[in-house]
This record gives C-alpha cells, structure tokens and sequence, in this order.
C-alpha cells in the first residue's frame, strides 16, 4: 500500500507541473487572441482561424513600435505621453506602469543585479534586486543608498527598501534563477 501511495504521489509531481504549465500556456495564449480575436470571429466569421487573433496584435504591436521611431508619428505618440504625464491622477497611474514596462523590457533594465541584504538583528539574510542606483532625487540623506526589490513568495508583489550601498552583496546569480527561487518560496534550485 505504501509503495502505491509513493507511486501515486510521484505521479503526481511528475503530471502536476506539466498540466499546470500547459494550463497557464492556454489561458495566456486564449487572452492574447481574444485582444483582437473576438473583433476578428465578427468580421471572417466562418473565415476564422483560432489564434489569428494573437497574430494580428503581434503584427499591430510590432507596427506601433516601428511608428514610434517615425518622425511623424513619433511626435503623436510623444505628445500623448507628454498629455497623459501631466493629467492629474492619470500621471500617477501611467508614470507608474510606463516606468516599470521600461525598466523590464527596455533598454535600462532594472532587475540585473542580484543582492544579497541582511538583517544583522534578526540574523537573517533577503535576496533582491537592485531596482534603482541612484535614490538621491528622494532625498539628499540616501545619496549613499540604492533601492532594492525584495518580491514575496507567489505574488507579483513586494517590498522595496532603500538599502546603503556597503550593506548589500552582489550576488552571481542569474536573475531569473533568483527570481524563481524568490517566487517558488525558496523550493525552485537549480
């Protein structure tokens, strides 16, 4: 019985990972067509293919990340910027998530250093990410501080400490090693 229940279980850690990936693979894929997909199954109807809706905002994405480098179009999207910046609430919202997208998939990416931060009192250790180098535009007194990213264990949330420089380590790791361990609670290692 012992052996079964065992058997059982190792079914269990070997199928659980491959469903739930496959699982979230649909759901984002299924997200993703229904951008434009559901305005696309109205227009072909029977014409329709399934993930043709996913193409299309690929190729409109693409598009519009070529239009930005154009003069013309480059200045629109400009001064939409320039609006949305200085729209009371609406700046908040939008410098927040402007500054985040940027800071993950542009050219300055935050996330690249891997830190190692402790709490000397509690003899404990943290691994985050160096977010920003230079926190000096808050305050004078953190001119020697950097800020660091300490994401919480299945969430897509976190704290953010503003650390002195000499009280963190660079660790070698890659970030997204780190990051998997980080939102794994510690049980994703290499």
């Amino acid at each position: 019985m012992k052996k079964l229940l065992k058997y059982f279980i190792n079914g269990l850690l070997t199928i659980l990972p491959i469903v739930l990936a496959v699982y979230m693979i649909y759901k984002i894929f299924g997200f993703l067509d229904s951008i434009l997909g559901n305005l696309l199954k109205d227009v072909l109807k029977e014409d329709y293919i399934p993930g043709i809706g996913l193409f299309t905002t690929l190729v409109l994405i693409t598009l519009l990340g070529w239009m930005s480098t154009q003069y013309v179009s480059g200045k629109i999207f400009s001064l939409i910027d320039r609006l949305l910046e200085k729209t009371p609430f609406v700046k908040t919202i939008y410098s927040v998530i402007k500054d985040t997208i940027h800071s993950l998939f542009g050219e300055k990416r935050s996330f690249s250093k891997v830190v190692l931060i402790e709490y000397p009192e509690l003899n404990l250790k943290s691994v985050g990410f160096v977010t920003t180098e230079d926190v000096s535009s808050l305050s004078d007194e953190l001119a020697d501080h950097v800020a660091v990213y300490i994401p919480q264990t299945f969430q897509i949330a976190g704290f953010t400490f503003l650390v002195p420089k000499n009280k963190i380590k660079i660790l070698d790791i890659k970030p997204e090693d780190a990051m998997k361990f980080l939102l794994s609670g510690g049980v994703a290692t290499k």
